[in-house]
């Protein structure tokens, strides 16, 4: 099997797009923007999603589903969300179709049928969800409300990448009602916490915690928390938000409670999600010139078993041995797939596993059946060994823990090794284009500068960090009083 991937080090980009094609992930459709996600890459997202959902459950929360669409004058409610979004905003004006006369076999919109009112196909879901809680919640007794949804939604972007921007992706958004301002910001700071949790156990991606400046916060909220990951090129990912919203979406819809004294109140919200953008996320922390590099835990195949033999006699024999491991990988719950193919020689499903990233492969020999071994091999260091038959399943069991922990260890490794102190704005423009990553900055609190900063480097305030120590500086641009350090980074 060819592989024919363009390097990293020679066009980052490139090779990013074709792997995640070439490794089955997606591709693009035949709608600008939206991609088909296919089995292999969508096998990944299920994983993704069973861990969070679980995540999600154990802190108390329920799934339910709410519209594709939404009203125009229900997403106008809460102007600042509205406002933020408009751009990216699809719209429904018609609801039927009909044969064009002057073009046979072909439709038009039948301008008989036009909506009474447009419909907003959903960029995010609060509109339509704060709109359904003012039904919902008459009392404190109704709260805290904590609801989750999975769901697609549609940002009509006019530059796309496969995962990282598409007009159309998959997500989970949770949508929290809570009866104090206190309530609500423990929320948004423990959903914050989950997905880190989520990203550091299972996508092995070390990512730093923070805040959002005003200019980069979510379009309605009142703070931003965020998670932000750094990738293989010095570029940043916003790998999850979660947002408190105040009382911003309770007073645009009329949702109030009834509190313990009696007394009518609005209700304080949040809003949090993480997209198939962690995909694109999973490829580039990881992989390497030879294809994708996944951590176990999120591995739709963790082991690989490829045969080598030269007759059926042989076959037979070492595939009696492979079943076997299959069976007690099966029993401990490891996902162990058997590459009994007879239509591709060993050469070929080596190179296809290992483009696609799979942990650990075991290859079988009649060799290895006489002397009671086998080769184990792992992808993340391309390194082989021999291991006794005895003790291979606790073994390769093992080993699979010892990659997960050494992939997120390397990553945190080159994470550390890039976030830079700077001073000036000149060593500050040094850095972003000789080495990236996060550049540990002081800034005086102003939009403007923030705005100068991002007209002149393209690098943006990935987050105010949540573990910062509030050292007063001069602001790297301004020489203006700062409380501390800030991290920008160019980004996705």
């Amino acid at each position: 099997m060819s592989k024919n991937l363009t390097t990293r080090s020679e066009d980052y980009s490139k090779w990013y797009n074709e792997l995640v094609v070439k490794a089955d992930l997606a591709e693009n459709s035949g709608v600008r923007g939206c991609m088909v996600i296919k089995p292999y890459g969508y096998a990944i997202w299920e994983k993704m999603q069973a861990e969070l959902d679980r995540m999600f459950k154990e802190t108390g929360h329920q799934n339910a589903y709410f519209p594709l669409f939404v009203p125009k004058s229900m997403f106008e409610a809460e102007e600042k969300n509205a406002e933020g979004f408009a751009k990216e905003c699809a719209i429904v004006t018609h609801y039927r179709l009909k044969n064009d006369p002057d073009k046979p076999g072909k439709l038009m919109v039948d301008p008989n049928a036009k909506l009474e009112e447009e419909l907003i196909v959903r960029p995010t879901s609060e509109a339509i969800i704060w709109s359904t809680y003012k039904g919902w919640v008459q009392s404190y007794r109704d709260l805290p409300l904590l609801i989750n949804q999975w769901a697609n939604v549609v940002r009509w972007e006019m530059r796309t990448r496969l995962f990282l921007r598409t007009a159309e992706f998959l997500w989970q958004e949770g949508h929290t009602a809570h009866a104090t301002k206190k309530e609500a910001i423990d929320e948004s700071e423990k959903m914050m916490h989950v997905y880190a949790e989520f990203a550091e156990n299972f996508m092995a991606i070390p990512v730093i915690k923070g805040i959002k400046t005003e200019t980069e916060r979510f379009a309605g909220a009142e703070e931003t928390y965020c998670i932000e990951a750094l990738m293989q090129d010095g570029k940043a990912l916003q790998a999850g938000t979660s947002h408190f919203l105040g009382q911003n979406f309770a007073k645009a819809f009329d949702v109030k409670f009834a509190n313990q004294e009696g007394k009518q109140d609005y209700v304080w919200g949040t809003s949090w999600g993480v997209s198939t953008r962690l995909m694109g996320a999973l490829v580039m922390t990881h992989s390497d010139d030879n294809g994708l590099v996944l951590p176990p835990n999120l591995a739709p195949i963790q082991i690989v078993i490829v045969p080598i033999y030269k007759n059926e006699e042989e076959f037979t024999a070492v595939s009696e041995a492979a079943q076997e491991l299959v069976s007690e990988f099966k029993k401990l719950k490891i996902a162990i797939k058997f590459d009994d193919r007879t239509t591709q020689k060993p050469g070929f499903k080596f190179a296809e596993w290992e483009l696609k990233g799979v942990p650990v492969r075991i290859a079988i020999g009649p060799k290895d059946l006489e002397n009671g071994t086998f080769e184990v091999a792992r992808r993340d260091t391309l390194s082989k060994e021999v291991v006794l038959k005895d003790g291979i399943v606790e073994h390769v069991s093992h080993l699979l823990t010892q990659i997960q922990a050494d992939l997120f260890g390397k990553a945190l490794d080159y994470r550390n090794e890039h976030i830079t102190e700077v001073n000036t704005f000149e060593e500050f423009k040094e850095v972003l284009e000789s080495k990236g990553g996060f550049i540990a900055a002081h800034w005086d609190g102003s939009a403007a500068t923030e705005e100068k900063i991002k007209d002149l480097t393209k690098a943006t305030i990935r987050c105010i960090p949540l573990d910062r120590i509030e050292i007063a500086g001069s602001c790297v641009f301004t020489g203006n009083p700062s409380k501390g350090r800030v991290f920008f980074a160019k980004a996705y």
